[in-house]
């Protein structure tokens, strides 16, 4: 059975992943594709590579936060 890591022993990177969750989901950074109404022409979903360039940027923002503390 594993104990749970007390906060304090966190690492950074943890820390920092769990920020970047919290924000991507709040935000919508990263929306589907799916969805939507049908037949209707909105604006451009933004290309998967844009995506995850926008979370790793999001990440190293997050971790430099986490290490500032």
């Amino acid at each position: 059975m594993e104990l749970p890591i007390p906060s304090a022993a966190r690492r950074t990177e943890d820390i920092a992943l769990d920020l970047l969750k919290f924000i991507a989901s709040t935000t919508n950074v990263v929306k589907s594709t799916g969805g939507g109404t049908p037949g209707f022409a909105g604006t451009a979903t933004p290309k998967s590579d844009d995506q995850v360039a926008a979370l790793l940027e999001l990440y190293g923002r997050c971790r430099q936060a986490v290490e500032a503390k």
